[in-house]
């Protein structure tokens, strides 16, 4: 078969007429642009946006110019987070706000003085929240129930754990949170969300990031929607490090989806509820608040399928951290130390030789909260369905149950494909986090504590001991250091214990 070739007319030439966006889905109607952390530009009709400055004497088709910042005024070039939109009417045109009835199950504040707020060093775990039922209207905020969290957004450090469970699309009212930036996770039905910026539609398995002061709307395409999320205060999320990786692997800066410009023309009434800690307000305004016909900046929503990211795992024997799974990162104000590590387990092999492959027994300085997307958990000493949650407190141990350790410790080693059609996630919180009075009273779904899960452990090795006391004859090892056997006695002359020393 001989070779393909192409030919063209001599002298032609082919030029991009703008940058990459992508190309709509049958789930998916909207275009974005891509790149994590890139600056943007966008415009719905073109020739809006104004050249060499930001707020011209009078923007063209006299839209106004309005900035969102994410970041102080003098902050590093490197850090400077804002937006300049070029809209029709200005955000500033509302009536004056009004509380609220305050929520019995969304909260701000996690300090121990506040008495919905409860620390505990008790693993504990729930079924899928549940859905509303028919006969009730919940839309997007009035189904915000927070679970867990640490800190306070007055101080801006911190951060809270939500789930959100609804039925009913939000009908001219927006949201905007002046607390933090929310991470949020569909896990059943997608989220049609539109924003100042545009519109982004998120399926379960794709996670958005809608940043503090942005204001959006959510509608519910297929009826429902439950879902998982992950607010942090005074601090915006990254990408990790590479550092050994290298240039490429974990989750790609491409591959992350930034909305393009769109508007409407709606004079019509709209509601807007903006929350502060934790306080729900509201104002009236008559006209939509997405009405941008263009923006530019670096500070914008942004969604990521994670069956993008890219595993690394060790090839040879010995089990990595679970660090090497983490999608964004958020940093504390205590140098290298982060507020929260969001991290994704998608389907990988497993090919170590020698190696407890099972995730190993730990105590962890960090509290750990998992949910899952889809699929089926393979963890023996927890159950985590999709929907659910599994909380394990900072420093308290926590491990694969006996069964999973006899099985683990004597199957021959082959390479394995695991956590197919499955995705989970895992928060990876530095702060002592407290649980809401919602997640430990009022939920319906919080699992009975399993107090026989290690009955039956037989340690293996008092089954050495005698194998062990003969060597421990033969060497030099100090007399006292074997103490004890099955029934108390191992025949080994011993010393007493002093004050720890032998």
């Amino acid at each position: 078969m001989g070779a393909l070739t192409f030919s063209a007319p001599a002298g032609a030439t082919a030029t991009a007429r703008g940058a990459f966006t992508t190309t709509p889905t049958a789930t998916d109607p909207y275009t974005y642009q891509v790149g994590f952390g890139n600056r943007f530009a966008t415009e719905a009709i073109p020739d809006t946006l104004p050249l060499g400055c930001n707020t011209p004497q009078r923007c063209k088709y006299d839209l106004i110019s309005e900035q969102l910042n994410g970041t102080p005024f003098v902050s590093p070039r490197a850090s400077l987070l804002n937006a300049w939109f070029y809209r029709i009417q200005p955000s500033v045109a509302h009536k004056p706000l009004r509380r609220l009835s305050q929520s019995t199950d969304l909260e701000a504040v996690f300090s121990p003085l506040n008495p919905n707020a409860v620390f505990t060093p008790q693993d504990l775990g729930w079924d899928k929240f549940p859905l509303p039922t028919s006969q009730e209207h919940v839309d997007f905020i009035s189904g915000l129930k927070t679970v867990a969290g640490h800190g306070d957004p007055t101080s801006k450090e911190g951060l809270a754990v939500h789930i959100y469970s609804a039925n009913a699309s939000m009908k001219n009212k927006a949201f905007c949170n002046n607390d933090g930036d929310m991470l949020i996770l569909p896990q059943e039905g997608r989220l049609d969300i539109q924003t100042e910026f545009g519109r982004l539609m998120v399926r379960p398995g794709e996670l958005v990031v809608i940043q503090a002061g942005m204001k959006f709307s959510v509608k519910l395409p297929d009826g429902v929607g439950r879902g998982y999320i992950q607010e942090i205060y005074g601090s915006h999320y990254e990408l990790p490090e590479l550092g050994p990786v290298g240039s490429n692997g974990m989750a790609l800066a491409r591959d992350f989806e930034i909305p393009v410009a769109s508007f409407d023309v709606d004079q019509s009434r709209w509601t807007i509820v903006v929350k502060l800690v934790g306080q729900l307000f509201a104002y009236d305004q008559d006209h939509t608040p997405f009405d941008v016909v263009a923006w530019h900046g670096s500070y914008a929503p942004y969604k990521y399928a994670m069956e993008k990211f890219i595993n690394s795992a060790t090839v040879d024997r010995d089990q990595s951290d679970p660090s090497i799974y983490c999608v964004l990162t958020a940093k504390s104000k205590i140098a290298g130390v982060s507020l929260s590590d969001f991290l994704v387990f998608t389907p990988k092999w497993s090919v170590t030789r020698n190696t407890f492959r099972p995730p190993y027994y730990h105590r962890n300085v960090a509290t750990e909260l998992m949910g899952m997307i889809y699929g089926t958990w393979a963890g023996s000493a927890t159950f985590l369905e999709p929907g659910g949650l599994t909380y394990e407190p900072s420093y308290m141990p926590h491990g694969e149950s006996y069964e999973r350790w006899k099985e683990a410790t004597s199957v021959d080693l082959q390479p394995q494909r695991i956590g197919d059609a499955s995705m989970a996630f895992m928060m990876h919180i530095s702060g002592h986090v407290s649980l809401t009075k919602y997640a430990l009273e009022r939920s319906a779904c919080l699992q009975p504590i399993r107090e026989d899960a290690w009955d039956d452990f037989q340690p293996g090795f008092l089954k050495h001991l005698d194998v062990i006391a003969g060597k421990a004859q033969h060497t030099d090892t100090p007399s006292g250091m074997v103490n004890g056997s099955a029934n108390g006695t191992t025949g080994i002359p011993t010393k007493p214990h002093t004050n720890g020393v032998l």
